[in-house]
């Protein structure tokens, strides 16, 4: 998913960067209203991350243009706490407001909630697909073509996060915080390992490579 971020503070916009990267988010920055307006209009993210306080064309008024013509949710980001701001951010559309200075975990979480309630409901079905490639969440069925197989919990775990990303590389760090959390040591092997299982699975019959190694990075689902 695609996540815009508009803010004239640099340090701001390099934090929630690195940070949404880290999550496995695609990330664009703008640094003024106008410049975040393009974006939105020719890339069309999937969240907008907005500062209300901007010299020239204001978050205000940045929220108000894209709710005339999208319905991206707008997750508002402001030094004012004052209950008359965050009344007016809500009724010019915005699906919600953080106050600065605000805890990063706590950005993450509503990112993910407003990505979760701006999912249409064919989103929701709990069947995630790429090529042949399909996870059916709610039965933990992995089928590719025809074929059904079986997987243990940490390959469903690290088969979904990937189909749940087609096409964008994941760092070998995300991946061993998403499906094995903080404790593992970086220097273990865990990863390559389960990664050369799924291959085997996804490719018992012969079927073309769809885990790509990024050396040096990480691992991407795409077709070669």
């Amino acid at each position: 998913m695609l996540i815009l971020v508009i803010d004239d503070d640099p340090k701001i916009t390099a934090l929630l960067k690195r940070a949404l990267s880290f999550e496995g988010y695609a990330v664009e920055t703008a640094a003024s209203g106008a410049a975040g307006l393009d974006i939105v209009h020719n890339s069309k993210p999937d969240l907008v991350v907005l500062d209300i306080m901007m010299p020239g064309i204001d978050g205000w008024e940045v929220c108000r243009r894209i709710r005339e013509t999208d319905d991206i949710p707008v997750l508002l980001l402001t030094a004012r706490d004052e209950v008359a701001d965050r009344v007016k951010g809500l009724d010019l559309g915005a699906d919600d407001y953080l106050v600065k200075p605000f805890a990063l975990e706590e950005l993450l979480a509503r990112v993910r909630a407003l990505l979760r309630r701006s999912r249409s409901p064919e989103d929701q079905t709990g069947v995630l697909a790429y090529a042949d490639l399909v996870l059916d969440s709610g039965t933990r069925e992995a089928r590719r073509g025809g074929r059904i197989f079986i997987l243990t919990a940490k390959e469903y775990d690290l088969l979904k996060l990937f189909l749940e990303n087609p096409r964008r590389v994941l760092t070998r760090d995300l991946l061993m915080e998403r499906v094995w959390g903080y404790d593992f040591s970086g220097e273990s092997n865990v990863l390559e390992v389960y990664i050369g299982m799924l291959r085997q699975k996804l490719e018992e019959n012969g079927e073309k490579r769809l885990i790509q190694t990024v050396r040096g990075v990480g691992y991407v689902l795409k077709e070669a």
